[in-house]
């Protein structure tokens, strides 16, 4: 059933991308395994970060199952298609029971896509990591995949209106090779190393990214360590204490 529900909501993004003529450039598609599970761990600027994650994915005929809050799978048009393309639900106060369900998955040789920052990223740059994936790994003896996404933050992020006009922003996207989670290392040590290796992509896909602000009232997009206008860590840090 999954199946039938995933696929033809990717033919449908894919057509939507088309028509909005966005610009995507995805390299290290080969580093997702054919088989078997994984833990795919990307940054998170946008809401449409997963889906692009998951394009990722698919020249290696793979399916992403992510991991989302509880509330978008009460949305009464997002919810039944989350549940039947098995992505799985989180709920905050809850979480034991999204770690085992994505535990189970991964066991059973699904990819389970994670966002180790939580929420989106308003300054752009990467936030702290929660150590689930980490341990998500070292249980289910599977490999991390590190990614990162640049670009997906001029279409829809926290605080800006939706541009889903056709206005030919580029997407690009890189994911790192994977890396094991040995069971006898602590998730600290191996949730850091994960996150050195996601920002090592975050700056290849900065650095990749074939377009700059186009004028003052452009630079909202790109983080204030590169010149743009984007709030500081420290700014929405106590943005977020008011």
């Amino acid at each position: 059933m999954a199946e039938l529900v995933y696929r033809p909501v990717v033919g449908l993004a894919q057509t939507l991308f088309k028509a909005w003529d966005l610009k995507i450039d995805c390299k290290g598609s080969e580093n997702i395994p054919r088989s078997g599970g994984a833990v795919l761990v990307s940054n998170h600027i946008g809401y449409m970060d997963f889906v692009f994650d998951g394009l990722a994915a698919l020249p290696q005929k793979r399916l992403v199952r992510f991991m989302a809050k509880e509330s978008v799978f009460r949305h009464r048009i997002s919810g039944p298609l989350m549940r039947n393309m098995k992505h799985i639900p989180v709920d905050r106060k809850q979480g034991e029971a999204a770690y085992t369900h994505a535990l189970e998955s991964l066991r059973s040789g699904e990819i389970i896509g994670v966002f180790p920052e939580a929420t989106i990223s308003q300054s752009f740059t990467l936030k702290s990591f929660k150590s689930g994936a980490a341990r998500l790994a070292q249980e289910a003896g599977v490999p991390l995949i590190p990614m990162a996404v640049w670009g997906t933050q001029r279409l829809w992020t926290k605080g800006r209106p939706r541009n889903f006009k056709r206005s030919h922003i580029p997407i690009t996207i890189r994911v790192g090779e994977p890396f094991e989670a040995p069971k006898d290392q602590y998730a600290g040590a191996i949730t850091r190393r994960l996150r050195d290796r996601v920002q090592e992509l975050l700056e290849a896909a900065q650095r990749a990214y074939p377009v700059r602000p186009k004028g003052p009232d452009d630079t909202w997009w790109m983080p204030a360590h590169l010149g743009g206008t984007a709030p500081t860590p420290e700014e929405v840090k106590a943005a977020e204490a008011r």
